[in-house]
C-alpha cells in the first residue's frame, strides 16, 4: 500500500513526526477541500504527519456524490489506516468531514481497526429537514476517544442534537462548537483548524 494507492497528500511536519493523522472528505467534496487542507496544515505544524486522502467512490469518478451502502468506502478506509499505522510511532488519528468521518466512525465502531482518536467535522447526524433520520445506530460501539467540531448553523444536526448523540459515545469525547458556521465550518471569527487540534490532543494526553 502507498500513499498514491490511497489517492492521498501528505502534510509534513518539520522533524520526527509526533504521530499520524489521516482525513478524507464529505460526499460532495475530494481531499482538496480547503477545510481538509487547512486541518492538515495545522496538525502539521504541531508535528503530526497529516494526510488528507480521496473516498474509492470519488476515486471512481471527480463528481457526484458516493452510491450504495458505502460499504466500498469503508474498506478504503480500513485499507488507508492500515497503511497509515506503520509510517510512524505515536498515535493515529483517523476521520473526516461530514460524510467521510460518518463512514470513518462506523469502521472504528465496527472493531479491528485499531486508531487512538476520532476527529468527526460536521458529523452528518441526520439529511437537513429530516431530523427523525438520526444516523447513530454504530456510536455507543465507538471505543476511542472522539472529537466533534461541528457549526452552530449546521443544517445536518443542531448543537443540541449533537451533543445528545455524542453522549451515546461510551469513550471520552468532546464537542467543539464553532459558533455561525454552516456544513462547511468556514468562520471569519474563529481558528477552527486550531481549536479542533486543541481539543484532540487534550483526549489524547
Amino acid at each position: 500500500m502507498s500513499l498514491d494507492e490511497i489517492a492521498g497528500v501528505a502534510h509534513r511536519p518539520a522533524g520526527s513526526p509526533a504521530g499520524v493523522v489521516l482525513l478524507t472528505h464529505g460526499a460532495g467534496g475530494n481531499r482538496d477541500s480547503p477545510m481538509l487542507q487547512r486541518m492538515c496544515d495545522e496538525w502539521a505544524r504541531r508535528g503530526f504527519l497529516a494526510i488528507r486522502y480521496d473516498l474509492p467512490f470519488r476515486r471512481r469518478r471527480p463528481k457526484g456524490p458516493p452510491s450504495g451502502s458505502g460499504a466500498g468506502d469503508r474498506d478504503g478506509i480500513v485499507a488507508a489506516i492500515g497503511y497509515a499505522r506503520g509510517l510512524a510511532d505515536g498515535p493515529l488519528i483517523a476521520g473526516g468531514h461530514s460524510y467521510g468521518g460518518r463512514q470513518t466512525s462506523m469502521v472504528v465502531a465496527g472493531g479491528g481497526v485499531p486508531v487512538d482518536l476520532l476527529a468527526l467535522f460536521s458529523y452528518p447526524l441526520h439529511p437537513p429537514g429530516k431530523p427523525e433520520r438520526r444516523r447513530t445506530e454504530h456510536l455507543p460501539g465507538i471505543g476511542v476517544p472522539t472529537v466533534f467540531t461541528h457549526g452552530g448553523s449546521d443544517p445536518f444536526g443542531s448543537l443540541p442534537e449533537l451533543h445528545a448523540a455524542a453522549a451515546l459515545i461510551p469513550a471520552r469525547h468532546d464537542v467543539v462548537e464553532i459558533t455561525g458556521a454552516r456544513h462547511d465550518l468556514a468562520s471569519k471569527a474563529l481558528d477552527v483548524p486550531a481549536l479542533a487540534v486543541d481539543a484532540a490532543l487534550r483526549l489524547l494526553s
